[in-house]
């Protein structure tokens, strides 16, 4: 009878399996190269220069465009990020793409925005300091419209020509005196 009854119990009682050895599971793909992209232009914008490099042996481009039309380039450029311009250069991106909208430069974003050191380096990568956008403006314009002392003397010593005028009929000077800034205006038309 016990044993009938250890047969019965043995069959109604659920056996606990042995404790199985689990290994975490290895990733085994790399992101979306949409995502590898977008990641090459998130670290170009944040300074993030030690993820240029592995995103680009992942196949990231260096000089694709963002949807807004932007390079990693002048993603890194107009976000004071000197370093990782350096890194970009260094790694092949093209200093003198413009971007694909508006027809902007890095050099044109830098003199907007005021970063001396990146627009120097900018200038060393041989890009054309006379570049027009698609209105026809240059650097020395822009630097002058937004009163970028430093910027205009650094691009006036690179060779910046003055006398361009944009779609519009305006120089570096004259837009510069539309902004009531006459200083501006004559330092540039007197250089």
């Amino acid at each position: 009878m016990l044993t009938l009854f250890a047969v019965l119990l043995a069959t109604a009682v659920p056996r606990v399996p042995a404790v199985e050895q689990r290994t975490p599971p290895v990733p085994t793909a790399l992101p979306s190269p949409e995502r590898r992209q977008q990641l090459l232009f998130e670290a170009a914008r944040l300074g993030r220069t030690d993820m240029i490099d592995p995103l680009l042996k992942a196949g990231a481009d260096i000089n694709a465009y963002d949807d807004r039309g932007f390079t990693p380039l002048i993603l890194a450029a107009y976000n004071g990020q000197l370093a990782t311009v350096e890194a970009l250069i260094n790694k092949g991106a093209d200093a003198c793409r413009p971007d694909r909208d508006q027809g902007n430069t890095a050099q044109m974003g830098v003199a907007f925005k005021g970063e001396d050191g990146i627009a120097a380096r900018l200038l060393k990568a041989g890009c054309d300091v006379n570049a027009r956008n698609k209105a026809g403006q240059t650097a020395l314009m822009m630097a002058s419209l937004f009163n970028r002392q430093a910027q205009v003397n650094i691009l006036l010593a690179a060779g910046a020509d003055r006398s361009i005028q944009d779609a519009a009929g305006r120089s570096a000077s004259s837009v510069a005196a539309d902004q009531g800034n006459s200083a501006m205006a004559g330092k540039v038309q007197q250089h």
